[in-house]
């Protein structure tokens, strides 16, 4: 033991198992539809410059991200304005990737989330609670991440706005996490032409990470999520390095 607690207590941490929940990106990944891919090039090199710089051109929500307020709600916060520890929180993973893998329409709704308390104990207030669906499986596929039918229409699994009001108004969570682009599963965004999971949690003045990994590695409960980012200005969100520490 040394004279700084802190330095204790990282020591332990590092003992742990530490599992990235963030896809590498690259200009060739899955993205949301509507944006473009991004673009990267060499500005200088070591060879010919003495040192490595490069230029991205990528839209605030690409691969695995974090979604702020703002991003869907007018009026709510930024993502420079999320405090610090809101964004390291106990962590509850909800495996739900057999009834994926039967029905990639799959939809979380409050039934099935009773159903997963009565097997797994009540889901606690302030925790950050991600869907595993084993969707991130498919990456970096484009044509199975996007999954579409003869008619363009894609088919992802998601949350359904009565399991993610459950979560919020009655267990009183932080924030959710899913593999997916969307909060909403594909078949409930056509339905209602609008991502309404998505602003209803945005609308909570709260964040969620979209396109996560790794969440097969990951225990129930007892693991602890990092989901940290640039600070940009006035930012609706951005990449973010989201990992999590396991007992």
């Amino acid at each position: 033991m040394s004279n700084y607690p802190l330095w204790d207590q990282l020591n332990q941490l590092k003992e742990s198992k530490w599992v990235d929940l963030t896809h590498t990106f690259d200009p060739d990944i899955p993205r949301f539809s509507d944006f473009e891919k991004g673009e990267v090039s060499t500005l200088f090199t070591v060879q010919e410059h003495g040192f490595y710089v490069q230029r991205w051109n990528i839209v605030t929500q690409y691969g695995t991200h974090i979604d702020a307020p703002i991003h869907f709600v007018e009026n709510q916060r930024y993502l420079e304005e999320l405090d610090l520890k809101e964004l390291v929180l106990p962590l509850i993973v909800l495996d739900f990737s057999q009834e994926v893998a039967q029905n990639a329409d799959f939809i979380v709704t409050r039934e099935h989330l009773e159903q997963w308390e009565s097997n797994n104990g009540t889901i606690e207030p302030g925790t950050f609670v991600a869907l595993r669906t084993d969707w991130s499986k498919r990456w970096p596929d484009i044509e199975s991440f996007e999954n579409k039918d003869a008619e363009g229409q894609q088919h992802l699994p998601g949350w359904g706005l009565d399991a993610l009001k459950f979560l919020i108004e009655e267990r009183h969570i932080k924030s959710i996490g899913h593999e997916t682009f969307d909060t909403d599963a594909s078949v409930d965004i056509a339905k209602n032409g609008d991502i309404v999971g998505e602003r209803y949690v945005l609308g909570q003045d709260t964040f969620q990470v979209e396109l996560l990994t790794n969440l097969d590695q990951l225990p129930t409960r007892g693991a602890v999520i990092y989901a940290i980012s640039p600070k940009p200005k006035d930012a609706p969100g951005f990449p973010v390095r989201a990992f999590a520490i396991k007992p």
